[in-house]
């Protein structure tokens, strides 16, 4: 990774953002948390679009974290417009860590809808951590409407965003409760079970809103 910083020592950390060995890339993130210098800024936010391991994308946010939100947050917000999803969606977990209220227009109805589930997975979490009071019944109604989307991990992470929202998040549940969408209907209720026992296991049961679909409304249900 090249660099126009004369620093010997800049040079050589953000050098090792690129190193083929993982540990060396978290052991560079790490040391760049640990003693921020704005030199280290714009090659921390480049590493996080395209870095592959897991931790090591952990640590980048961590290191990012520590610095003022003005230096940071700004290019982050850029990052948002990325054509690489992982840079959108990494930018996107960020923003949250860092938690600047006055970044909540930059979280999108688009980017809410990203085609990308790991962009929009971390959407629906910047979201709720950002989203202003008064609003949060507004975006609950825009979450659920993605409700059946993708697979079963990315259908938890949306029910737990809605459950984030806590009661806002109640009218939006009881409309896709009727859906006439089996799907949408059974992770409703899998998302209604939660929103009441956040320790309650996350089921599908797909099988159970069709038949009540096919009587005309929803199966009794001793436990409401």
């Amino acid at each position: 990774m090249h660099t126009s910083h004369t620093n010997p020592q800049a040079i050589g950390l953000i050098d090792a953002l690129g190193a083929k060995d993982a540990s060396t890339r978290l052991k560079a993130a790490l040391a760049a948390g640990t003693d921020p210098e704005p030199a280290y800024v714009d090659a921390l936010v480049a590493r996080c679009g395209v870095e592959p391991d897991f931790y090591v994308r952990d640590m980048l946010t961590w290191a990012l974290t520590r610095f003022p939100a003005a230096a940071t947050v700004p290019k982050l917000l850029a990052e948002l417009g990325a054509d690489r999803s992982q840079a959108r969606s990494q930018a996107l977990h960020t923003l949250s860590k860092i938690g600047d209220p006055s970044t909540w227009p930059a979280v999108t109805t688009g980017l809410l809808r990203d085609p990308d589930d790991e962009v929009a997975r971390a959407a629906w979490r910047a979201a709720v951590v950002l989203v202003p009071e008064g609003q949060e019944q507004a975006l609950a109604a825009e979450l659920a409407r993605q409700l059946a989307r993708g697979d079963r991990e990315v259908r938890l992470s949306l029910s737990r965003a809605l459950v984030a929202l806590g009661e806002h998040a109640e009218p939006a549940i009881r409309i896709a409760l009727d859906s006439t969408d089996p799907e949408v209907a059974a992770h409703a209720k899998a998302t209604e079970r939660l929103l009441r026992d956040p320790e309650a296991a996350f089921e599908l049961n797909v099988g159970t809103a069709k038949r009540a679909f096919a009587l005309g409304g929803r199966e009794p249900d001793a436990d409401r």
